[in-house]
């Protein structure tokens, strides 16, 4: 008889836990939706009056002023920017920026929409074909961000307009190229090199399909990249060596894989090629582009934008995927543990961890020189034995230095390096440690 009043009791508990729960769930909905009413009240106010508030602000990018800090969120908000080219990377620049809490913006594009544009512009609907580029960005994120300052210039970037077009309204705090054409890409990064502005650049993203081979890094850092290697050529001319940062893909090619198309021969026939571009200069041959990867490019650019601007740690890892660089580095240190007399002359480090220790340790750079070409591994401390954590990314002809004057010349670290140099190889090696026990 116990037995059947406890099991009631059981029931009749469970039965009052359930009612109480969906009666908390009903509350809990009932509290959203006056929520949601009231917010879209406050929403539909301020379109309508053009008063989007700081807390509006806020509460739709809670999640920014989380990751990057009230602090961060102030100096986003500080910045003013100049995207030149509204295409498919443009495109993808201008939104995330914009959507991210970026108050002021220009966008400068000659271009229209196209019917082949919508499969990788950002927004551009079928209703969009046939407007400019710029006016088509401007009209679809202020229904996003009413607060952004959004100034479209439906005009083609040139040398000529150049100051007019980038500094007619305030010095931009960092210009971003996302044009196609070669001539004029060269010209805009040279003039904002040559100005001093804040500058990064797009290269190829057409004809690739893996974006695992995406980089950010400086312009010498590119491979694969035919675009990146014209426009690397074109900028030395002018005495531009280095010193302009980039997103890349060092897809390597395939005959497999998608290539540029040539023109067919009948257009050929028809007379002067050049006359079926829009403008002069300006391709005419059809680039195979898998709409995902210019957005990925675009993306990789806000993001790098976002942080860095807002003070985020990010440090990019240039040069990455040079798998065949790896077997040579690893080859470099047998040769030196040769050449300093090493009883043992077996590598006690694996060919797969070279690419750990020069990509993920020392970030594809000699910490001596900063350079990512001409790659060597070295011993670093004679007094210890080779490890992961004592050795070094340097050029060739730093490793022939430091065998001269440390391995064989019986020098001291500390006689041959300044402190700056001492100091970040220790502190690689220091994190190398830290990761090494997740590894």
């Amino acid at each position: 008889m116990g037995s059947i009043k406890d099991n009631w009791r059981l029931i009749a508990a469970t039965a009052l836990c359930t009612v109480a729960a969906t009666k908390c769930v009903d509350l809990a909905l009932k509290a959203r939706l006056e929520n949601d009413t009231k917010q879209k009240s406050r929403i539909t106010k301020a379109l309508e009056t053009h008063e989007y508030d700081d807390n509006l602000f806020r509460e739709q990018l809670a999640r920014n002023y989380a990751f990057l800090g009230e602090e961060g969120m102030e100096k986003l908000k500080q910045q003013y920017f100049v995207v030149v080219g509204a295409g498919g990377v443009g495109s993808w620049v201008v939104t995330m920026l914009v959507r991210s809490g970026c108050q002021r913006i220009r966008i400068i594009d000659f271009d229209q929409v196209s019917l082949s544009s919508l499969n990788r512009h950002s927004c551009a609907q079928l209703s969009d074909v046939g407007t400019p580029k710029v006016d088509c960005l401007k009209r679809h994120l202020l229904k996003i961000a009413p607060w952004c300052q959004i100034e479209a210039i439906n005009e083609l970037w040139d040398k000529e307009n150049a100051e007019r077009l980038l500094f007619d309204a305030g010095e931009p705090t960092m210009v971003v190229d996302c044009i196609d054409n070669i001539d004029t890409k060269v010209d805009l990064l040279e003039f904002a090199y040559k100005r001093k502005i804040e500058v990064i650049s797009s290269m190829g993203a057409s004809t690739k399909s893996d974006p695992t081979r995406i980089n950010v890094g400086d312009l010498t850092t590119t491979e694969e990249d035919p675009l990146a290697r014209s426009v690397r050529r074109r900028l030395k001319k002018r005495g531009i060596v280095k010193g302009i940062p980039v997103v890349f893909s060092a897809e390597k090619p395939d005959p497999r894989k998608a290539r540029l198309l040539p023109l067919p021969d009948e257009e050929y026939e028809k007379g002067q090629v050049d006359e079926l571009s829009a403008m002069r200069d300006f391709r005419v041959r059809i680039l195979p582009v898998l709409g995902t990867m210019p957005g990925i490019f675009g993306l990789t650019i806000a993001t790098w934008i976002l942080t860095k601007v807002s003070g985020y740690p990010m440090d990019p890892i240039e040069g990455k995927n040079r798998v065949k660089i790896y077997d040579g580095i690893y080859h470099s240190l047998a040769g030196q543990m040769t050449r300093i007399g090493m009883p043992d002359q077996r590598v006690p480090i694996a060919v797969k961890e070279v690419s750990y220790i020069v990509e993920e340790v020392f970030r594809g750079k000699s910490p001596v020189s900063g350079y990512s070409t001409r790659l060597t591994l070295s011993k670093w401390d004679p007094n210890k034995p080779v490890t992961i954590q004592n050795v070094v990314i340097l050029t060739k002809e730093e490793q022939k230095e430091h065998e001269d004057n440390v391995l064989n010349g019986g020098k001291s670290l500390e006689d041959v390096y300044s402190k700056d140099i001492l100091d970040l190889v220790a502190k690689r090696f220091k994190e190398e440690e830290y990761y090494s026990q997740y590894r």
